[in-house]
């Protein structure tokens, strides 16, 4: 059976609501408005602005009020321990594995951090692999990372689904290559017009399903 690469924040692991909650925590513990919550979530980007980008900002706003090891320690270890796995993530990977689907994670970010939410979900027992960016030196949507997914398990692109909720990262990697996509819309409309996902689904649970239903 073909591959399902399947990106891991904010789709097979809710990054956003993990991180939300450390920010929470880190204001508190430190004294900090509650109102800070949602400029430190604006800054962020759901991960997408650069880590070094964000441990500026909040320095420059908070100066020596906060240390720099807890800004550290937040970005580094606040979403990964702290993101969970849905039961009908879990069970969706599980009825992909048994209709034997190979499954490998690609995803954007640091070895360190992304592996640790990776083992601490307990997703190294549902896939095959992973690659993440940091060790592959390159980031989604280059085609190296998606063909060095393949490469992980020894198997070929042909056939394979890209699963994502970025438009750009995972989206438009599986257009570059011809590849079916499935869009993880959380409630959002698709807004670009060059390309499009093979199919749009609620949430990573109906995406997979969607996949491995569709194999021809």
């Amino acid at each position: 059976m073909p591959l399902l690469l399947l990106d891991l924040d904010n789709t097979l692991v809710d990054r956003d609501a993990a991180f939300r909650a450390a920010v929470a925590d880190f204001l508190a513990e430190h004294g900090l408005a509650d109102s800070d919550l949602m400029w430190v979530m604006r800054i962020d980007a759901s991960g997408y602005t650069a880590r070094h980008e964000v441990a500026a900002a909040l320095t420059a706003r908070y100066g020596d009020a906060v240390p720099a090891t807890a800004i550290r320690a937040l970005l580094d270890n606040g979403a990964a321990s702290r993101v969970l796995l849905a039961p009908s993530s879990r069970e969706a990977l599980g009825r992909a594995q048994a209709a034997g689907w190979t499954c490998v994670i690609v995803t954007n970010g640091r070895t360190a951090q992304q592996e640790t939410k990776i083992r601490g979900t307990g997703l190294d027992q549902l896939v095959k692999g992973w690659v993440i960016s940091e060790g592959v030196g390159h980031k989604k949507p280059d085609p190296e990372i998606f063909q060095a997914a393949a490469a992980t398990v020894g198997a070929s692109l042909t056939g394979a689904w890209v699963i994502g909720d970025s438009p750009h990262a995972d989206i438009a990697g599986a257009h570059a290559l011809s590849l079916r996509s499935v869009w993880v819309t959380g409630g959002r409309p698709w807004a670009q017009d060059s390309y499009r996902p093979t199919h749009m689904a609620p949430d990573v649970a109906s995406a997979i399903d969607h996949a491995i239903r569709t194999t021809g």
